[in-house]
């Protein structure tokens, strides 16, 4: 029995969730902080909404910005998995770069997910009107309009909310956490 069987439940990992504004991320987030917490497990969400105004309120949106917040994200998160919390990461980080640093930092714990959406899905989910705003140029550098997102290459989980429902993208990372072993049912 490897050393990661022998730790299931007892050793945390971070569950990076990364994809388009309004592909889903946070709500995919919430269904499994939930489950976990429902199996006994610890666990935390960092979601990117929340971290912006708490954590980085004087960064904005430039490339250079955003690679100071995936990193110091990055860094909480593994501060977080090393003391046996299942951290899920709820974050756009856009770029491909960005996120194989987070993947560095984290270390062997690290599982990318990529939450899927066309960008007609994503703007016809936005309540907020941030797509809306950013078509009409009040919004510079916003992901999927002013500046790109680049898919990931090789995510260990791939879901695609344009059809598959919150709870089948969660079920279907769930399944790949007990699959690999991370999690027991």
């Amino acid at each position: 029995m490897s050393k990661r069987e022998v730790d299931i439940g007892k050793m945390g990992f971070v569950l990076w969730l990364t994809g388009l504004p309004c592909s889903g991320k946070t709500t995919i987030a919430r269904i499994l902080e939930r489950w976990f917490r429902e199996k006994g497990y610890k666990v935390e969400v960092l979601d990117g909404d929340e971290l912006r105004r708490n954590l980085d309120p004087e960064l904005g949106f430039s490339r250079e910005d955003r690679a100071v917040h995936i990193r110091r994200v990055a860094y909480v998160a593994k501060l977080l998995s090393r003391n046996d919390v299942i951290t899920i990461v709820s974050l756009v980080s856009p770029y491909i770069e960005v996120r194989r640093k987070a993947r560095e930092i984290v270390g062997e714990n690290f599982v990318e997910v990529y939450v899927k959406v066309s960008l007609d899905t994503a703007i016809k989910r936005d309540v907020k009107g941030m797509y809306k705003r950013a078509l009409a140029g009040e919004i510079k550098n916003f992901t999927g309009i002013g500046d790109k997102y680049e898919p990931p290459e090789d995510p260990e989980v791939m879901v695609d909310t344009d059809v598959e429902t919150p709870e089948e993208s969660a079920s279907k990372i769930y399944n790949y956490l007990l699959k690999r072993g991370l999690i027991r049912d």
